[in-house]
Parts: C-alpha cells; structure tokens; sequence
C-alpha cells in the first residue's frame, strides 16, 4: 500500500517545541485522513532543529466510495424547504428522492448521496494547506513581503521548503501538488547547515532517512540522545570520571543540534570552591553542557571538566569551540563566585537590624515589600503567617516549635540573594548554604532546602521532623491562600501549583506516616491570617473585646468568607487523595467506601490504613461473602425505601422483635449489637482488621436470616421492623466502610 511522506523545513524550530510540533503535525494530519476514509497503517513524527517530518504508512489509493442518507423535509412542506433540499442533496427533482415514515413525524423525504471517493494525493493536497496555515505553534511570526497582506502565512520561523510525496513502495513516489504562498511542495530537502547545505532529492522514506544521514542529520531525536548519553559517557570514562547525567538537558541539548558531536572542556580548579549545585547550574544555563565528577568510590566531588555537544564536526577535532565554551564558562563561574561570596558578606544597610548575612537578607525582604501575590500579601507577610503556622503544626509532626519558628523565618531569605537573583533554581538550597555557613542548627539549615520538597512525583519528600512542619505550613499557607480568592484550578489550568502543593502535603503525611488532621490544620492557617490581618476582629471573636468600626467588621466578613471556602478544600484534598491511592494500585471502589463512611475523615493516613485493611479483609473468604451478604440487604432496602418514600434509619420496635420475630431475626438482632459495639472499639482502637474481623462474625446469622425470614411481611409493622434491622447492618457496616459503594 502507498506511504506518505512530509516534511516542513524551515529556517529554525526552538528545541522545547520540536517533541509537541512533531505530535501536532503527526495528530493533524492522520484525524483528517482518517476523517475522509483514509485509513493508515502506521506513523511516525520526527523533529530536528530545522525540520517537521512525518511519514504515514499504508494508506489506501483513494478514498472508498461514500453513501449517504441526507434526511429532508415533511412530506407536504413549503416549496422553499423543498427547494432548499433539492440544493443541497444535489438533486433535480423531488422525485428523485424517498420517501420515508417515522411512527412520531409522519413522513418526510431522504436522498441518497453517492459520490466517488478522490484519489489519496488529491485529499491530501486538499488537506496540507489548511493544516500548514492554522499549525498550533505557541509563538509565530509573518515575513517578506507577503507578511502585510491579510491571511499571510505564520509560522514558527520562515517556512523555506515543503516535501510531500505519496506511493507504493514498489514504484517512485510522485509529488503532492499544492502551493500555500507562493511556495509549492515538491521532493527535496536539505541535508546540514553547513557541512552539507545542498538540495537532496528524496521521495521514499527509507531513501530520505539515508540521505539525510549521508548529508550529517541525525533524523530522529531520540537516536541524537543516544548518541550524545554515549558519546559523552565515554569521554568521561575515558578521563576517569562520570557523567551528571541530566535528562531535561539531554532533551534540550538534542533539539539544539542535527549531526551531535561530544567534547570536552575544563575549567580552573579554583572554581570548585563554590559550591556544586552552582558550578552545575552556571555550566548547564548558559552553555548547555553537562558536568562531570569523579566515582562514588573516590568520593563523587566534582570535576573540573564538562562535556560540550557541538553541531559540526570541526576540522581542528574542536579546538576553538572547547576554548570559546571554556572562556564562557570561566566568565559565567567568575559571576558565581562573586554572588556566592557577596553573599556571605554583611548588607551595611541592615547591619543594624541583624548581626548574621542571612538574617539581613531577611530585613532586605522584609524592607522591599515584594508582592508575593496582590490579594495574598507580602512576602514579609507571608514570612511571618509561615513562623506561626510551622510552630503551630511542629508538635503535630514531632518537631521542636522553636527550631521550625526559625526554620520558617529564614525559609525565603535567599530569595533576595545575588545567587538565587541571577540562578532562581537554586533557591533554598542556597539558603541551606548560608545557614550552615552562619552557624544555624542543622534541621533549621535542612528544612530552609527541603521546605519546598516534594517538587514532583519522583522528588523526595524531607523526612526531618522540622522540614516536615515548614514544608507543611508552605504549601498549605498556599493552598488556603489561593483557595481564599478565589483562585482554584480549573481543567488543566493551575498556574499556582495547587494540585502539586496538595499532593506534596499527602505525600509528607503518608510516606512519614504522619497524624495531621486536615480540619484542624486548616484552622490554624485561618488563625494566621486572623492574627495577621485582624487582631481587633480575632479580639472579638475570643470575646475579649468587640469590632468597634465598620471596616473592622468588614474585615471579619472577609476573613469569615475566606475559612467557609476553606472548608471545600477538604473536597480537593479528597480528590487528590484518590488520584494518588489509584496511581499507587489501589481500587477506586474501596477508595470511595472507606472515603463515605466512619469518622476521621480528614485523618490521611486513617483512610490509606483503612483502605488496605479493607482490600485484604475482601481478600478472604469471610470477606468476599459478608459483602455479598450485605451488598444483598442493601438492595432490599434501597428498593423498600425508594417505593415508601421513606427511611427505615429508626430504632428496631424490641419488644414487636421478642413478640411476633422470629427466631432468626432475633438471634441477628443480637449478633449485631455485640458485632457493632466491637467493631467501634476496634476502630477506636484504629485496629481496622480487628473490626472487619468483629463484622465477619455477623455472616451466619445474616445468612440464616435471609434463609428462613421473609422481609416483605405481610404485617406491614413486621416488615417495617425487618427493613429497620437491615438498616441496622448497613450502620454497622459503615463504622469501617460503605459496603453499597463496593463493586462485585
């Protein structure tokens, strides 16, 4: 069957667009295809510094031959509807149609249209322009002299070429002809920019692949990764050293260069005083380069050397690229030095206000009013809600209150340090630095880098009782904030990270298996923003005094708004809750039963406990049949309830149960008092297993019950009574879980 080949060549394409443009040409192209009956094979995109390709393999001839019923008017309607249908159907006279009967519109009239599907090029030349015109690029630019007409062609940078064949692989392909501003398909390419610039006639896949590598373009940029990772492994291994391997830059380098050619550079030793986070981040911002350091058996310190990816394979082995890269780099590290040692250095501003360098940088915050978000504050405000709420969750996590206060206090004091200003990414870890450097306690220099932890679902969580409180009051000090005003995620939009914050919060809490009531949490942050933005209304809250101006109650209606929105921050934490259980191999169903029942619920380490006891209690054979045996009661009384209009949540009628019950509901009625009551204790207990174990022993006389009593009595005060002890079961029941939510 044919093949399609494309490509779109143009003067650059940024290498953090390449992986999407070359799924957006990919995804485009293939759903029009397929929407005319063109369907494929197979395909694959492919992205280089300079060039979109695309190829689709076993495509049809042509499109198959389309029959289309096109539904028409009342029998009997307006000749302008009639007219209007003839038109559109492609007919000449009403006759040439059906007619058709519905039982509810009566009849109406219905043409068949048949047309003969296009040969393949031709949709495909129909289809190219509009794709190419409306390519989803985030940024795009106009160009020449076509650029100031109306509908001029945008595009990411000037579009030079387009290659687009089609045909079989036993024969030569031909050219899709269109034309989109002047610039008409056709089958030639260019190979590498400068070591082989000229045109390179290619028309099948295989063909075009070769060619391209014979001219120095390395097509596919997963391969261009491969090589690079090698090639630069080996030149370290071949110094004694190791790679830092860094797949984000490995990503970026390889949408950088078509033909990748590995070397390496070296800078003064001197450097290495600074510290290796900084080396690192220097070398990989403005040179793109990786950094290498010595094995783990000689102790794994940095190296002073660094691996470059050029684009050419130069004629002196790549002499005078390693020399300009390595004047760069020891231009950029001479910057770093100069930050890291200003740092330490006093601010003769503060001197007065604070002895310690990080302490001054603190004041200099403070001083310079930043906005960290313009209904939230300051950044010195949000300082000081931070040092409350840490000290008020320390004792929670096991930390000492004071060490966390400090910890909190010094978390954003980096920020307006040179370093951080001139390499944001090393924030709090440059706080760490200068911590330790000013002597503060370890957990206190510790929490000042781990406080922003966990960044994503592969980073690490601080497991330091004191990185655990100010990681804590961070995101949730954020999460309460944002939630506040108004400014929740929606869809796939959270340009605050608030998804991430709670998730870093669930993640904190379960790996360290740490008790934090949520509820309780989310009031000691109200209580920050009360103590901080209304100590009058706070006052007459506690009556100690009462609001004594109109803005002062306006500002308690505020603050009061703001803790009842908190309130739905249960319900996002809930559904976070479940993403993460579910991602961790956890059943959705158990999830929701356990979420729907018993108390605690803002408890995240109760829930994640109960949620496994309860699959491994399902697990069992005790298990599998109480569900079954109460999924049953519940149908029975949802049915009874949904036909009464009615609960049947009352108390049993005891003596109607001693009197006219008989021996089986009886001895059930019993069974589940002395099962429920057990089971409170143990979940009291947070002895889940133990519960579920008191439950279980409810089954035989549940199943005698079923077997020998007839709930539907014929005495309706009888049925009533049995229908109030299924619901008995069902209350037992929820003490560990909601049994109805339970699939199987």
């Amino acid at each position: 069957m044919p093949d399609l080949l494309i490509e779109l060549f143009c003067e650059e394409i940024p290498a953090r667009m390449q992986r999407r443009a070359a799924e957006d040409l990919k995804s485009l192209v293939t759903d029009a295809l397929v929407g005319r009956g063109c369907v494929y094979e197979g395909a694959q995109a492919f992205a280089t510094p300079r060039r979109l390709a695309l190829h689709v393999a076993g495509l049809p001839a042509s499109q198959p031959d389309l029959r289309e019923e096109k539904k028409g008017p009342r029998v009997g309607a307006p000749d302008a509807a009639i007219q209007g249908f003839l038109k559109s159907a492609g007919l000449s006279d009403i006759g040439q149609a059906t007619v058709q009967t519905d039982p509810k519109k009566g009849d109406f009239y219905v043409a068949i249209v048949e047309s003969k599907g296009k040969p393949t090029p031709d949709v495909i030349a129909e289809i190219m322009p509009g794709i190419i015109r409306s390519f989803p690029w985030p940024k795009s630019m106009r160009w020449g002299n076509a650029s100031s007409q109306p509908g001029a062609l945008r595009w990411v940078r000037p579009l030079q070429s387009i290659l687009c064949t089609f045909g079989p692989e036993t024969e030569t392909p031909d050219v899709v002809p269109f034309e989109i501003d002047g610039l008409r398909s056709g089958d030639f390419t260019r190979g590498h920019r400068f070591m082989a610039p000229d045109l390179i006639l290619a028309r099948r896949f295989e063909d075009y692949e070769q060619a391209l590598q014979r001219a120095k373009v390395v097509l596919d940029a997963d391969r261009r990764k491969e090589i690079i990772l090698a090639d630069a492994r080996n030149l370290a291994f071949a110094r004694g050293l190791e790679l830092v391997e860094d797949e984000g830059l490995l990503e970026e380098v390889a949408g950088l260069v078509e033909w990748p050619v590995a070397l390496v550079g070296s800078f003064d030793e001197s450097f290495l005083a600074i510290p290796p986070e900084v080396v690192r981040a220097t070398i990989r911002a403005n040179q793109k380069c990786f950094v290498l350091r010595q094995p783990a058996e000689k102790g794994g310190a940095l190296s002073n050397h660094f691996v470059l990816v050029s684009n050419i394979e130069a004629k002196d082995g790549g002499e005078k690229i390693v020399a300009g890269n390595e004047r760069v780099v020891r231009a950029r590290l001479s910057d770093a030095r100069h930050f890291w040692e200003t740092d330490q250095r006093p601010l003769p501003d503060y001197a007065m206000v604070a002895d310690k360098p990080l302490d001054q940088r603190l004041a200099k915050l403070e001083n310079l009013n930043i906005v960290f978000h313009e209904k939230l504050g300051t950044q010195g405000e949000r300082v000081e809600r931070l040092v409350e709420l840490a000290r008020a969750i320390a004792p929670m996590v096991g930390a000492d209150a004071d060490l966390a206060g400090r910890a909190a206090r010094l978390a954003k004091a980096d920020l307006v340090t040179e370093m951080v200003g001139e390499f944001p990414e090393v924030q709090g870890l440059m706080g760490r630095r200068y911590a330790e450097l000013q002597g503060e306690h370890p957990s206190v220099a510790a929490a000042i880098e781990e406080h922003y932890k966990p960044q994503g679902p592969s980073d690490r969580v601080p497991t330091d009782p004191v990185s655990i409180a100010v990681a804590l009051a961070d995101k949730l000090d954020t999460l309460v904030g944002f939630w506040a005003i108004d400014e929740k995620p929606t869809g796939s939009k959270d340009p605050y990270a608030l998804r991430r914050a709670a998730l870093g919060v669930i993640r904190i809490v379960l790996e360290n298996e740490t008790r934090l009531p949520l509820g309780t949490v989310f009031g000691a942050v109200v209580r920050c923003w009360l103590e901080q933005k209304a100590p009058a209304v706070l006052a007459g809250l506690n009556g100690w005094s009462s609001p004594a101006t109109l803005e002062e109650l306006a500002q308690m209606e505020r603050v009061m708004t703001a803790a009842f929105r908190t309130a739905k921050l249960g319900d996002f934490f809930a559904d976070r809750l479940k993403v993460y259980l579910r991602d961790q191999g956890a059943r959705h169903d158990l999830i929701d039963a356990v979420m729907s029942a018993g108390e605690n619920q803002d408890d995240l380490l109760m829930i994640v406990r109960r949620v496994d006891a309860l699959a491994k209690f399902l697990d069992s054979e005790d298990g599998a049949n109480l569900l079954a045996a109460t999924k049953r009661a519940a149908n029975i009384l949802r049915i009874e309830e949904k036909k009464d209009g009615r609960s049947y949540a009352e108390p049993l009628d005891l003596p109607l149960l001693k009197g006219a019950g008989q021996a089986e509901e009886k001895v059930l009625a019993e069974v589940l008092d002395v099962a429920e009551a057990h089971a409170r204790q143990h979940v009291l207990a947070e002895d889940f297993a133990g519960a579920m174990g008191q439950l279980a022993a409810v089954r035989p006389a549940l199943d005698a019950f079923f077997d020998k009593v007839t709930v539907n009595a014929d005495d309706p005060a009888l049925r009533a009574n049995r229908l109030r002890l299924l619901a008995r079961l069902r209350e037992a029941t929820r003490a560990v879980a909601d049994f109805s939510k339970i699939g199987g």
